[in-house]
């Protein structure tokens, strides 16, 4: 199979040759967003490095709240994540994905989710990033509950 050419001038991408790098954090601790920036790496050839970060807000389903209460099945969402990771890699072409969820309990206006997706154009990083966090949501056993 020829390589998928996205821009002749930079990216030869070849899901057979090249690996899209992967860092999946799950911790009690803190998301520390300076320490996380400094250790971006990328090649000459990306233009795009989209970054999400999910906070806890002061309201769930209406309700006032403090923090949530994040619950997950480890050995499982490490799974998961790996298998949202290889299709994320077939379909974009990724040069590397960071992922670091919080557990534990979070509280209001504290990060419980940081994802920075690395890409030749914006396009692809921005979509890769939205259908990852997507399909987390929907496929990860992680699960929350709200702290009044």
């Amino acid at each position: 199979m020829p390589p998928r050419i996205y821009d002749a001038r930079f990216t030869i991408y070849d899901p057979q040759v090249e690996h899209m790098k992967r860092q999946l954090t799950i911790t009690t601790e803190r998301i520390d967003e300076a320490a996380l920036l400094s250790k971006r790496r990328m090649s000459h050839g990306m233009g795009a490095v989209v970054c999400f970060l999910g906070v806890v807000r002061g309201v769930e389903d209406g309700n006032a709240i403090s923090a949530i209460e994040y619950e997950a099945f480890l050995r499982m969402a490490e799974h998961q994540f790996n298998l949202l990771f290889d299709q994320m890699e077939k379909r974009w072409p990724i040069e590397s994905v960071r992922l670091v969820h919080r557990i534990g309990e979070v509280q209001v206006n504290e990060p419980s989710l940081w994802v920075e997706v690395v890409g030749p154009h914006r396009g692809e990083a921005f979509a890769a990033s939205q259908w990852l966090i997507d399909e987390m949501k929907r496929v990860v056993p992680i699960w929350k509950r709200p702290r009044a």
